[in-house]
């Protein structure tokens, strides 16, 4: 079943970049090899935490085509392909090879604020086009508009490829509406994780994950524990993890995973404007965390 590929612990893939600015593949290889070592179950590649917006059209080719020569087919991939633009989105679906890719995760449109029957028809459109199946995401903090659980709703039930939503909008209420009226095969994935423990309790699948880049083997453990129903033995990996959370963020994002990456000698600490770096006091914090976890840095 499509389902069974995204149930459980999704990566957000960060891009690693060389100090000159470019991309640095060797890093790249590295990280994969740490994720699929550690146990993930699948890749989302070229989303908001690759820090998609700052690549060239090239490179987001170089890139995919990169990662899908090194996983192999190992564990799913799923594309980022979203935006504010219908007509782009529906074009890039029918022209491009999707070979080897499982899913989309298509982000909510931003900037325009769209109402809810315009962000309806934007998912019908690329409903409609894509060649393979897709996954909402709702992230009203980045898009500047909220998803409602009624417009879910409805595509979910209406598209039988729309199989997910990657829900951030961090209403827990909002997140449970859609659980308890989504269709059975409908999946809820958390877009956060400080909250993924208490959202599979209340029956989400799982997370496409920011810490997983530096916590695969840890944050997919716990994951897995909660979707087995052993509630007590997860809820002691999340809170190990709880001071990390709002590190990870406080900066933006990707800034602290790739502060933690750094110290633990995956990547450099290195983004593309017009994001940088964590802020000294950050990067020292983190760094405090991870060596309070027996993380060498």
């Amino acid at each position: 079943m499509t389902q069974t590929k995204f149930t459980g612990l999704g990566i957000a893939l960060v891009t690693p970049f060389k100090e000159d600015d470019s991309i640095d593949y060797d890093a790249l290889g590295n990280l994969l090899d740490y994720q699929l070592q550690g146990s993930i179950d699948y890749l989302v590649v070229l989303g908001t935490t690759a820090e998609t917006p700052t690549l060239t059209e090239e490179e987001k080719k170089s890139v995919l085509q990169f990662v899908l020569n090194k996983v192999k087919g190992r564990v799913p991939i799923v594309l980022g392909c979203g935006g504010n633009n219908t007509k782009a989105i529906v074009d890039k679906l029918k022209k491009d090879d999707f070979s080897g890719i499982d899913a989309i995760l298509s982000v909510v449109p931003f900037y325009n604020k769209p109402s809810q029957e315009g962000i309806y028809q934007h998912y019908k459109a690329i409903a409609e086009s894509s060649p393979v199946p897709v996954i909402l995401y709702n992230v009203p903090g980045r898009t500047g508009v909220n998803m409602l659980p009624d417009t879910t709703i409805r595509l979910a039930r209406e598209f039988k490829n729309i199989i997910a939503i990657k829900e951030a909008c961090g209403n827990m209420d909002q997140i449970n509406d859609i659980i308890k009226r989504k269709p059975k095969d409908f999946m809820v994935i958390s877009g956060d994780d400080g909250i993924t423990y208490p959202l599979i309790t209340m029956g989400a699948q799982g997370v496409i994950s920011v810490i997983g880049n530096a916590f695969p083997k840890e944050f997919g453990r716990m994951v897995r524990l909660s979707l087995q129903g052993d509630y007590e033995s997860a809820r002691v990996i999340h809170q190990k993890f709880t001071d990390l959370f709002d590190l990870l963020f406080v900066d933006g994002n990707p800034a602290g995973a790739k502060c933690m990456l750094s110290l633990m000698g995956y990547i450099e600490n290195k983004l593309r404007l017009p994001l940088v770096p964590t802020r000294m006091v950050t990067y020292e914090k983190i760094r405090e965390v991870l060596n309070s976890l027996n993380v060498k840095c």
